[in-house]
């Protein structure tokens, strides 16, 4: 998943997403099982949610299993972004709402890459440090920092973050897929294995 790979946005947009889309309205008819809100195309089999923040060490970390889930499953497997800021770090909930406004601009994955890849930077900069990197990946970086200023982006993190804490959500980063939560922000041995074992099931059982 390099800086070229679609990005992908908490909940309303994911790896498998071009671009950010908006909810789908509450009174519209529910989707046929296996097709897409929005187009009636096949959604992929397998959905996993990432719960991140992208002033985590731990989520760096996570980088390289995302990449081979990617490289293994493909469009199969689809995995989305979910914010989950937390206290001990400052600029958490900046760099959230920034990754939702980088993906408002059609760069959401290569920018939470950028950020998660250079962690110590966010640490002693902050915010400055998150339109930069905007503007590294040609993103109009004045929109980007008016985003910062006027929170156009706090509920949509919030939600995340409350829905997190009512599953069980403490640390980043938290994996659940096929209903089962798989927590990486202790130790990350073996959790990708488990993943493709759950999701090799799921394809299974979707076939």
């Amino acid at each position: 998943m390099g800086s070229g790979a679609p990005g992908w946005k908490t909940g309303r947009m994911s790896d498998t997403s071009s671009d950010a889309t908006t909810p789908a309205d509450a009174t519209a008819p529910a989707p046929s099982p296996g097709t897409d809100a929005g187009s009636g195309a096949a959604r992929p089999a397998v959905v996993l949610d990432v719960w991140c923040e992208l002033q985590c060490p731990d989520c760096r970390g996570a980088l390289a299993d995302l990449r081979v889930l990617r490289e293994r499953y493909g469009d199969r497997l689809e995995l989305r972004l979910r914010h989950f800021p937390l206290d001990k770090h400052r600029h958490a909930f900046a760099a959230a709402q920034a990754a939702e406004e980088a993906a408002e601009q059609g760069r959401g994955w290569a920018y939470v890459e950028a950020v998660l890849e250079r962690v110590e930077e966010l640490d002693r900069t902050g915010e400055p440090f998150l339109v930069q990197v905007a503007g590294e990946l040609g993103l109009d970086t004045e929109e980007f920092d008016t985003a910062l200023i006027d929170g156009r982006h706090i509920l949509i993190v919030d939600a995340d973050q409350a829905e997190g804490k009512a599953i069980g959500v403490t640390g980043t980063p938290t994996y659940v897929i096929g209903g089962e939560r798989l927590d990486g922000g202790t130790s990350q041995e073996g959790l990708r294995e488990r993943v493709e074992e759950i999701a090799d099931r799921l394809l299974a059982e979707s076939s």
